[in-house]
Order: C-alpha cells, then sequence, then structure tokens
C-alpha cells in the first residue's frame, strides 16, 4: 500500500469539513459531545486553516484514496512552551493497523521540527496505545507524558499531554 500526505487546499475545504464530521462522530463516544441544531458538530477552526498563519491541514491517501487527515498548529495545547501540536489525526477504520497513521505523523514529526505537544484522551485505549508506539517509537522513548485537568475534555477527564523533540 503506498501512502501520501496532501496538503488540504481550501477548494477541497468541504470534503475535510466531511471528514471531521465523522471524527467528531467517533470521538463523541469518548467525550459525550453533542451535535447542534442541523445535526452536525461542526469545527469553529476550520476557515482559520487558510485564513490565518501557522495552520496546516493534511489529508492522508493509501493508493490514492482518502484514509483520514491530520491538522497541526504552531500553538501550544497547554499553556506551557511548545512549537507545533496536533491538533486534529484522524484515520478511517479501514486503513487502521495498516501503518499508515504511524507514517503520516512520522512525517509530521519530520516536516515540522521543534518542541510538540500531542494531547489525548486516556478513555480512547487504541488512542492510547497508537500514540504511545508512535511517539515513543520517534522519539526513542525520549518524551515527557502527564496527565493534566487544566486542559480536561468536555466530559471533564484529564487529557494526556505528550512533550518532546522532533528537532534531534
Amino acid at each position: 500500500m503506498e501512502f501520501t500526505l496532501e496538503a488540504v487546499t481550501v477548494d477541497r475545504k468541504e470534503i475535510l469539513r466531511n471528514l471531521l464530521e465523522k471524527y467528531f462522530y467517533e470521538f463523541s463516544q469518548y467525550d459525550a459531545l453533542d451535535v447542534n441544531p442541523l445535526g452536525l458538530y461542526g469545527y469553529g477552526y476550520l476557515d482559520e486553516y487558510w485564513t490565518k498563519e501557522g495552520r496546516w491541514a493534511f489529508f492522508l491517501k493509501a493508493d490514492g484514496k482518502l484514509a483520514g487527515f491530520a491538522m497541526v498548529i504552531d500553538h501550544p495545547e497547554a499553556g506551557d512552551e511548545a512549537d507545533y501540536s496536533m491538533a486534529e489525526f484522524f484515520v478511517m477504520y479501514k486503513y487502521r493497523r495498516c501503518g499508515l497513521g504511524r507514517w503520516a505523523a512520522y512525517q509530521l514529526f519530520d516536516r515540522f521540527k521543534g518542541l510538540w505537544q500531542l494531547k489525548r484522551t486516556p478513555r480512547n485505549e487504541s488512542s492510547v496505545i497508537f500514540w504511545d508506539k508512535v511517539v515513543g517509537g520517534f522519539t526513542g522513548g525520549n518524551f515527557k507524558l502527564e496527565s493534566r485537568a487544566d486542559i480536561a475534555y468536555d466530559d471533564g477527564t484529564p487529557a494526556d499531554l505528550f512533550t518532546f523533540r522532533t528537532d534531534r
């Protein structure tokens, strides 16, 4: 299977919006998000990926087919110092456990060198396993992981926060 990372251009924003709905639907099992009166979750920051500096959105593709997305920002998830954060990351079920997610994360860590923060919910066990392997593998175990109530999810669950460098 051939993997590619493709920058999302403004003319393809609606495709990303559609994928974000699938992502938030799946994620609602962990943080109890509700849909809005239109039956959508929405993503209030989407337009900023084309109107503000320091935001990048990418489609993840497998053999040329849409398989997910990744969204990177140049500011921290928490108040601590960071150059980059993974704002959102999603691999569709069909493409999980084939190496795409790890490959895409590594590509992004290589592209955006510096101090990273990566937030995850401890309630998503698959995500916990995935990010432990990915961050641990990329950094050779050189990272900090802490539970942070100050950046809790909507349901009150404290977030797990990785901090690590990609420029060594």
